[in-house]
């Protein structure tokens, strides 16, 4: 359904956002992220009290290209 959009003002953008305004048909931003984390990393709350004693995270990673966002047209 058309639209009439007054200003629109954009601060910032990250690097795989998409900015409409207007009709669409598809919007498929695309990105990669590759996320190591170690025990009680993504722990949310008041009060928490994380004791990892001795707790490591193996970062190697052997292969040279991960899945990718190959075909995402």
């Amino acid at each position: 359904m058309p639209a009439i959009v007054g200003v629109a003002q954009v601060i910032s953008i990250g690097s795989s956002a998409v900015f409409n305004i207007g009709d669409v048909y598809k919007i498929m931003p695309v990105s990669n992220a590759k996320t190591f984390s170690g025990a009680g990393s993504f722990n949310t709350g008041d009060g928490l009290n994380v004791y990892n004693n001795r707790s490591t995270t193996n970062t190697y990673d052997s292969d040279g290209v991960d899945q990718g966002n190959y075909f995402n047209a």
